[in-house]
């Protein structure tokens, strides 16, 4: 049986819970060991499908096809484990199968409660599949004292009885600010929070202190004190120059080290941390910078494009070069001219996105990439704006638009009724749930042989992770080619548009993907796609 670490927060939300656990799952890996990690989300929505990206950042998906928090993204970037629907659960998702089983008859007319009916269901998601790990990280969101966790809180309580106490360790991750008024560390949230932990009955191994100065010795005794732990147990966690340097500073202040002792486990071989080292001195010592314009509409929150953002730095660090984002809401572009904010930068991203707010900001963008000749990389949405544009302004089809946004004359993005996925035909409705709507999680792509995507991949097969309703109107395919865009991807059944480019000489980086890239991209293994757009950056970084 997996031994089980549990991941708690308390204080405040945004500390990094979920790039802690990230991190320490790396560490337990580069000592041998087999990990995997999941959420625990005590918000009531069934997934983050429906939810907006200004209150929750990005919705990563997994190759199954689940929306998932975006803590699922750092894991699958720190250990190249691969996740699914199975390691992300919600309180809505575990009370809807309660209701469910309850309306079938299953809880044999009891009265179905809390405790134990919903908190054993947790119970039951967070050990499925568990059996050839050798540890289970489990990350509860949140914080400790939120009236939606405690059945969560409940659950690991109950969990960490029933296996034992050398098969289940709890880490709490807290706040020790830094007041500049007083000149000081304040460890009275950190007193606090355990507190408020140890009195729903679960005390912490670790505790794991977020700080923007050091934390002194005599500061770690008087916490290990009041919070009834070892000193040496009571772990910094300062602010780093990169996230990637996380594994490296916990294994330097013994993180992992005095993890493995609450299980008894004295002699781990030692971490091999060369990979991380070698991706650290990649981001902190570059060899040169260029600079990505992001035009998107969700710029109000930093997590809305996490995965993006990461991606792009992934493929600045194939290139070693410092990849300089510059986040610009689209709607700028309705109302000023888009070349006063474009023409310093070597390359233009365009993003996924829902909605009509921001297009023609967005097509804006798209058209100065192109005339420019400035290399562009056009996401999901950003492949559906580069069709509009090339419609409009190519193939003189001003009216030409997507039927999200209306019934346009010309609805060169439009809602495609069915697919094919594995041996099984899918279909969808405007009418259906909005997740019913959606083309979600892996699919393959046929690309065309020669074309540049093709030697982009080094392959005419390829699979990656879709999350959309509305596809390219293969009715305008043959027109906008004669144009210069061009399908260079299709669906194996050669029905859906997975990727368009404008091929060399006429643009010397300009393709545009119906699916999502950056949720498959690793510090290690950049995705083919970044690390091209980037080196095509770097050559028009040596022309601006």
């Amino acid at each position: 049986m997996a031994r089980l670490i549990f991941i708690t927060g308390g204080v405040v939300s945004s500390l990094g819970k979920g790039l802690a656990s990230a991190a320490l799952g790396a560490l337990l890996q580069a000592r041998g060991y087999k990990v995997r990690l999941r959420k625990l989300d005590p918000y009531l929505n069934v997934d983050p499908g429906t939810m907006s990206p200004h209150q929750h950042g990005e919705v990563y998906v997994t190759d199954d096809g689940a929306e998932t928090d975006l803590d699922l993204g750092h894991y699958e970037r720190f250990t190249g484990v691969a996740s699914s629907k199975a390691d992300n659960i919600t309180s809505g998702r575990i009370y809807s199968q309660v209701i469910e089983k309850e309306r079938r008859g299953e809880y044999l007319g009891r009265t179905v409660q809390v405790i134990p009916h919903v908190t054993d269901m947790i119970k039951e998601f967070i050990l499925a599949g568990t059996e050839d790990l050798d540890f289970l990280l489990c990350e509860i969101g949140g914080t400790v004292g939120d009236i939606e966790g405690l059945p969560f809180f409940e659950a690991i309580r109950q969990l960490g009885n029933e296996v034992g106490r050398d098969q289940h360790a709890f880490v709490h991750l807290t706040l020790v600010p830094y007041l500049e008024a007083a000149g000081e560390l304040k460890t009275k949230p950190t007193q606090h929070s355990v507190k408020e932990l140890r009195a729903i009955g679960i005390q912490p191994d670790i505790l794991l202190c977020r700080s923007e100065k050091p934390l002194p010795d005599d500061e770690r005794r008087k916490i290990g004190l009041f919070c009834n732990i070892p000193a040496e147990r009571v772990i910094p966690a300062l602010d780093l120059p990169t996230i990637y340097r996380a594994p490296i500073a916990y294994h330097e202040v013994g993180f992992d080290t005095q993890l493995l002792k609450v299980f008894g486990i004295n002699d781990a071989p030692n971490p091999d941390l060369s990979k991380w080292n070698w991706v650290v001195d990649r981001v902190t010592n570059p060899e040169g910078e260029v600079r990505i314009a992001v035009v998107g509409k969700y710029m109000q929150v930093k997590d809305s494009y996490k995965s993006l953002n990461e991606a792009l730095t992934h493929g600045g660090i194939a290139n070693n070069v410092k990849v300089r984002v510059e986040m610009i809401d689209s709607t700028i572009f309705e109302r000023d001219d888009a070349a006063s904010f474009l023409e310093h930068v070597h390359g233009i991203l365009v993003p996924g996105g829902f909605g009509e707010r921001g297009v023609e900001g967005k097509i804006e963008a798209v058209k100065f990439a192109r005339e420019h000749k400035v290399p562009f990389f056009g996401i999901c949405y950003g492949l559906h704006m580069a069709v509009i544009e090339a419609a409009r302004d190519m193939a003189g089809l001003d009216d030409a638009n997507t039927s999200e946004n209306g019934h346009p004359k010309n609805p060169v993005i439009a809602l495609m009724t069915e697919w094919v996925k594995g041996n099984q035909v899918e279909t969808r409705s405007e009418t259906a749930d909005l997740g019913g709507t959606m083309r979600l999680g892996a699919f393959p792509a046929a690309l065309t042989p020669g074309s540049h995507v093709a030697q982009v991949y080094g392959s005419t097969t390829i699979s990656e992770r879709h999350r959309h309703r509305y596809e390219v109107n293969v009715n305008y395919v043959k027109q906008l080619a004669e144009c210069g865009l061009q399908v260079s991807g299709w669906s194996p059944d050669g029905r859906l548009p997975e990727i368009m480019e404008i091929p060399e000489p006429a643009h010397p980086w300009f393709i545009g993907v119906q699916f999502h890239p950056e949720l498959k991209s690793k510090p290690f293994d950049p995705h083919p796609l970044f690390k091209s757009f980037i080196a095509a950056a770097v050559r028009q970084s040596r022309l601006v």
